[in-house]
């Protein structure tokens, strides 16, 4: 497997830098993986207090990896593997932070939207391009967004595949934070060494209670069986070709 999550230790947190930078950090079901197991073991560790989520060389995650999704049927959605990562990753404790640049967008805006607390450069590019696969989000991206930025704001970023700034992620009450370009990271730190001196059961109680109030299951239920169904259309097929020869695709409701 190669090592494309690099994790550094701090006092009272951790930095894990999703590795991929040939592909804007994309997320394939290895990097999810190793992603999970990071946490799950930073879980146990009572010295590691929050942690912090950022991209090498300047992007967050550009997306799901789309050679891992183009051949895959709504059987082969129901049984992803990823699905494991996802519900590991989500029961993480402890405070998580995003600290994002550059590209945010797809499965990489969903991880985004499962951390607490999102620090946004000015200039980051956030959205959920799916659509224009013939897919919607997998992961709660939709379900989140709503909760986050309201029924408009939604509905036009997952019905149109349109992307906002991290300035404009901010003014709508999506990032938790903004920084200017270049700072995210160093920011998100201060952040995360300011928390790693709270109270750490307090903080997870408040986590839960926040996560409960805003997370209803029938709703993740439904996005993600919309996912699994759309991985069997045409239309899908026509958006993965269509994107990767740079065209715009013709849909058929297939």
């Amino acid at each position: 497997m190669e090592k494309t999550l690099r994790t550094e230790l701090k006092d009272g947190y951790a930095i894990l830098t999703l590795n991929r930078p040939e592909v804007r950090n994309a997320l394939n079901t290895d990097m999810l993986s190793q992603l999970a197991d990071a946490l799950a073991h930073l879980d146990c560790d009572p010295g590691i207090r929050t942690v912090v989520l950022t991209g090498a060389d300047g992007n967050f995650a550009s997306g799901a990896d789309l050679g891992e999704i183009a051949d895959k049927t709504a059987l082969d959605g129901v049984h992803d593997p990823r699905l494991r990562s996802w519900a590991t990753i989500a029961k993480y404790r402890m405070p998580l932070i995003a600290a994002v640049e550059g590209y945010c967008l797809g499965g990489g805006f969903e991880l985004a939207q499962r951390c607490d607390l999102i620090v946004a450069a000015q200039n980051a590019i956030f959205g959920q391009p799916e659509i224009r696969l013939g897919l919607i989000p997998g992961a709660g991206g939709i379900q989140r967004l709503a909760t986050s930025i309201g029924k408009a704001w939604a509905m036009r970023l997952v019905l149109t595949g349109e992307t906002m700034t991290g300035e404009e992620a901010f003014d709508r009450g999506l990032a938790s934070h903004k920084t200017v370009p270049g700072e995210a990271l160093q920011f998100a730190n201060e952040l995360a060494a300011k928390l790693a001196k709270g109270a750490p059961l307090a903080q997870q109680f408040a986590k839960q209670a926040v996560l409960a109030a805003l997370e209803k299951p029938e709703g993740f239920d439904l996005e993600r069986r919309s996912f699994e169904l759309l991985l069997s259309t045409e239309d899908k097929a026509v958006g993965i070709a269509a994107f990767r020869a740079k065209r715009k695709p013709e849909f058929k409701g297939r």
